[in-house]
């Protein structure tokens, strides 16, 4: 992504990245980056929560007009909640196995396509 960023900037197109990977920002040095300490996966917000998913966006668009230098980060005051729990998890390289149980039997997402793949012989009843 940095790398893009820095590509994108050199032929004229202002970019700003946003993520939850502080070294990763240090490492690849974007024109201008914003950090969210937010766990992987959630750097615009918490799920379902508008609200905190609105005032990251906003923020994270004011990196436009706040960051001079290049390299340069801005880190948001945001909290995930009120405890780090979620960091444990998170940095945990034992990852917890959250699928379903397989189903051995064919699903299908409307009965009309059961009743194609059983007309067409791909599946009994």
């Amino acid at each position: 992504m940095s790398l893009v960023a820095r590509h994108l900037e050199a032929n004229g197109i202002p970019t700003l990245c946003l993520g939850s990977a502080l070294d990763i920002f240090g490492a690849g040095q974007p024109p201008r980056a914003v950090f969210i300490d937010y766990p992987l996966g959630h750097s615009t917000g918490k799920p379902f929560d508008e609200s905190d998913q609105a005032d990251i966006v906003r923020a994270a668009l004011r990196g436009f007009e706040t960051l001079r230098q290049p390299g340069e980060i801005i880190t948001l005051p945001n909290a995930w909640n009120s405890d780090d729990a979620w960091r444990e998890s998170a940095s945990s390289t034992q990852g917890e196995d959250t699928r379903q149980a397989r189903d051995e039997a064919p699903q299908f997402q409307f009965p009309a396509d059961r009743v194609a793949a059983i007309a067409s012989g791909a599946v009994t009843n």
